[in-house]
């Protein structure tokens, strides 16, 4: 008897957070439970998330800063402020007990209410329809053959577009950043006539005002799905700045694997004959191809490496350069998490799964590489 009334006595303290942490769970298990629902998360997709994305970026388009970092930034305030009023009020008052519960069901109702509406307008991406599947394009597996003919196309790329983009004294890419971001909602215009599965509102991509601090987390960049904002880093080299603006823009088109949003990046800046967003995207093909090829045939790499003319080589160095820097606990910490989220929806490869653009890559440049 005295169960009962100590568990009436704690749903009254703070009955609209009990609501809401036992709406957030069941959100969250059904999502679960219906993963493999395929043709819910495709209905969901595409007649809920997509509608409520491109709402949303014209929304957020209207202001010039980035919305999703606003709301970072005060939740993250507001969690100081209330962990600071709550350790006043646990010390002023007599039922610590009660009000130790108070604190664990704001806490808890708050972060499932986050992560319930992250599946919702996030995590039915990952078990509907793909880019792969709603395009059409092959993602076959490729020969090493294959994989180093078009690993040499993207070298020569890299190679043209490198004295096509503007340079410092120092020899290396001085691409202004602002300018590509003035030109990213256009970017897609081309590609999603060919595949309408990227249309979207030609809304810009918005520069992180606190770049350094995304910089130590290993961030270049980040799609917020309750703004539908594609956010990007500021402060590291400029040489891959354009395709990871081209990047971030994919998620906002609903492409939520990160190998197929690679593969979108580099098409669409390929296809927009704009020299600083074609150089951007060269490289990071070349990158992620490289890799690739290193690991098979190290030779066959060795050679087409040699081929890279010296400001290529100067802007990878620079970017080598930037990144050690941030070398530390915090940005094992944060890959850690980050790979944890990937296999938690089922991104198997987790961080390694950046890579599997390459067989996207290969089958689509390939006849392009051989002629």
């Amino acid at each position: 008897m005295e169960k009962t009334r100590t568990k009436k006595s704690l749903l009254r303290l703070a009955p609209g957070r009990h609501i809401l942490l036992l709406v957030s769970g069941a959100l969250i298990l059904l999502h679960l439970l219906t993963r493999r629902s395929y043709a819910l998360n495709r209905w969901l997709s595409g007649h809920f998330v997509r509608p409520a994305h491109r709402a949303l970026s014209r929304l957020t388009a209207l202001v010039p800063f980035s919305v999703a970092e606003a709301l970072i930034g005060l939740a993250a305030l507001g969690l100081v402020v209330y962990s600071i009023i709550s350790a006043i009020r646990l010390i002023r008052r007599t039922e610590k007990g009660k009000q130790v519960y108070i604190i664990i069901i704001t806490l808890a109702s708050a972060a499932l209410a986050v992560y319930a509406g992250f599946c919702l307008l996030w995590g039915v991406f990952y078990y509907g329809d793909d880019f792969a599947a709603q395009s059409g394009l092959k993602s076959e597996p490729v020969s090493v053959r294959e994989l180093e003919r078009v690993t040499a196309y993207f070298a020569g790329l890299c190679n043209d577009y490198a004295q096509k983009v503007p340079r410092d004294e120092a020899g290396c890419c001085a691409t202004d950043r602002a300018s590509v971001l003035e030109k990213s909602p256009t970017l897609y215009a081309q590609t999603a006539q060919r595949y309408p599965c990227l249309a979207a509102p030609p809304v810009r991509a918005k520069g992180v005002f606190f770049s350094r601090v995304m910089s130590y987390t290993d961030f270049t960049g980040f799609f917020f799905p309750f703004t539908a904002e594609a956010n990007v880093n500021m402060d590291f080299p400029p040489a891959l700045f354009a395709s990871t603006v081209a990047h971030e823009l994919a998620h906002q088109r609903g492409v939520a694997k990160e190998q197929e949003a690679n593969f979108c990046a580099v098409l669409a800046s390929l296809e927009s004959g704009d020299p600083d967003y074609c150089y951007s995207a060269a490289l990071l093909a070349y990158t992620h191809l490289g890799n690739a090829l290193h690991s098979a045939d190290y030779e066959a790499w060795l050679a087409v490496y040699d081929t890279l003319s010296e400001p290529v080589l100067r802007d990878f160095a620079q970017s080598r350069a930037y990144w050690q820097q941030f070398e530390t606990p915090v940005q094992s910490v944060s890959n850690t998490v980050y790979e944890g989220f990937l296999h938690s929806y089922d991104q198997n490869l987790g961080l390694k799964s950046y890579g599997a653009c390459v067989d996207l890559l290969v089958n689509y440049y390939y006849d392009a590489a051989r002629g």
